[in-house]
């Protein structure tokens, strides 16, 4: 009976291993799920159970290089990407353009439509001493005739131009080191084109944004109700060197850059209760290489001069707050049900006026997986200066009749726009609908409801402006 007993044991588990080498999908997901069933069943020990499963990925990993050619270094690949429909509409309340003051003909404030979609595919790849590299290619609308196309501030490309084929760009192209993680601490350091690691909202930067440069980012448990997450970081706004300087934009080697810090400290005091409490600071170096000329301009508010240049520098110093409680359940929504409490606010001090930011709002629920939705409602006040415009969210609009004035009051700024233009100088409310009816499948409502905050010396009539999104992502 014994013999019996150990011979069905050793079948089952070769079994379990020959089903954990055929595929990276049944490896992950079947193989698993038997040997789990083994041990519920009291046919393999839980020891024995970790054995197989080690034998199994070391017999999957040899297959695997083997059939792809993958370097013995090289532990594994991870492959994700989103695709997105958008109806976008935007409204205005403002009757039409001024030519007394400046604005040009055919601009009056009138509805838009259009339908646009986001394609976004990155590959992770995973090495022994932990190590990583990851790239992600992104859709995206050329954008500017003085840069090499693309918006740093969207992915989204509009169904126009007769069917014409679109561009994709590199998103992403980074390396990634992470010397600690043990015990207590993680440290890692990263250097290329990255998703942003701060963990600021839209009105510091607008979450499309992959910044190039360099971070850190690291943890401290101090136990199991508290941690601290920290991350510092200083990436290149331009490449400032001028080959044919000018009087007024004189050679130089002095690039635009921003580098800066946050730290984040977690709390979990109950099963029903967490908070979050958030600083950081920034400093914009160099910014006199910011001009309209230089870089692109997708959004405006800043104030600048005749020539299109900064006026004032950028030192915010940032705070954020959250407080989150957990019901059991909810109607109509799948598991625990998170209700938060947010706000933000940041100071600029190196502008004299205009200088301030805040938001505040709620959340209930989170979407994401199967059957859960969230609704968030902030109200954000993002004056010109509080932060360079050309980083916050471009989604976030206004509309302008005329072309916005220079500091002297008279000139127009370079390149600047007339209509629904995204940045600072805005105020308004924000509200949005998610809703995962399948764990790939996320649908959501979007609308943005803002005026001007200030009328740009009198230059712009007091209304407002709507911007309604609709949105379906398939992620993978």
């Amino acid at each position: 009976m014994m013999k019996n007993h150990k011979t069905t044991k050793l079948a089952l588990a070769a079994g379990a291993a020959t089903l954990a080498t055929l595929a990276p999908q049944v490896h992950a997901q079947s193989s698993d799920a038997l040997i789990d069933k083994l041990v519920e069943k009291g046919i393999l020990t839980v020891r024995e159970a970790q054995d197989l499963r080690d034998d199994a990925d070391k017999d999957f990993k040899t297959a695997f290089q083997a059939k792809t050619g993958m370097a013995d270094w090289v532990t594994g690949y991870k492959i994700t990407g989103d695709i997105r429909g958008r109806y976008e509409q935007f409204t205005t309340e403002n009757p039409g353009n001024s030519l007394a003051n400046g604005g040009p003909l055919g601009t009056s404030g009138i509805d838009r439509i259009r339908l646009r979609y986001r394609l976004r595919f990155g590959i992770t790849v995973n090495m022994e001493d932990n190590m990583e590299a990851g790239f992600r290619l992104g859709s995206g609308d050329p954008k500017s005739s003085n840069n090499s196309g693309g918006n740093p501030l969207s992915n989204n490309s509009s169904f126009s131009q007769n069917f014409n084929q679109k561009p994709v760009y590199i998103d992403t192209a980074y390396g990634k080191w992470t010397p600690i993680n043990s015990g207590s601490w993680m440290l890692s350091a990263m250097i290329g084109k990255m998703d942003n690691p701060f963990k600021f909202t839209p009105m510091v930067f607008d979450p499309d944004i992959t910044p190039e440069g360099v971070a850190a980012q690291g943890s401290y448990l101090i136990n199991d109700k508290h941690s601290l997450a920290f991350t510092g970081g200083a990436f290149v706004l331009n490449d400032a060197y001028s080959a044919t300087p000018s009087a007024t934009f004189p050679g130089s080697s002095e690039s635009p850059f921003i580098f800066g810090g946050q730290i984040t400290w977690n709390a979990k005091w109950t099963d029903k209760w967490a908070s979050s409490v958030g600083v950081g600071a920034f400093e914009l170096v160099n910014n006199q290489r910011l001009t309209t000329y230089e870089v692109p301009t997708i959004n405006q508010g800043n104030t600048r001069d005749q020539f299109g240049s900064l006026v004032y520098g950028y030192l915010p110093v940032i705070g954020d707050a959250s407080v989150t409680y957990t019901l059991d359940t909810f109607p109509f929504y799948n598991g625990t049900f998170p209700i938060t409490l947010a706000g933000e606010g940041m100071d600029n001090p190196a502008a004299h006026k205009a200088n301030k930011g805040y938001w505040g709002g709620i959340t209930f629920g989170k979407s994401g997986t199967k059957k859960t939705w969230d609704l968030v409602y902030r109200y954000e006040y993002l004056e010109s200066d509080a932060w360079y415009d050309q980083l916050v969210d471009d989604d976030n609009i206004a509309y302008f009749t005329n072309l916005p004035k220079s500091s002297d009051g008279a000139s127009t700024i370079p390149t600047s726009s007339v209509g629904y233009v995204s940045g600072t100088n805005i105020k308004g409310h924000y509200i949005r609908f998610d809703y995962s009816p399948t764990d790939s499948l996320v649908l959501s409502l979007t609308c943005y409801i803002n005026s001007l905050i200030d009328s740009q010396n009198g230059n712009e009539p007091q209304s407002s402006a709507m911007h309604f999104m609709a949105d379906a992502m398939w992620k993978f």
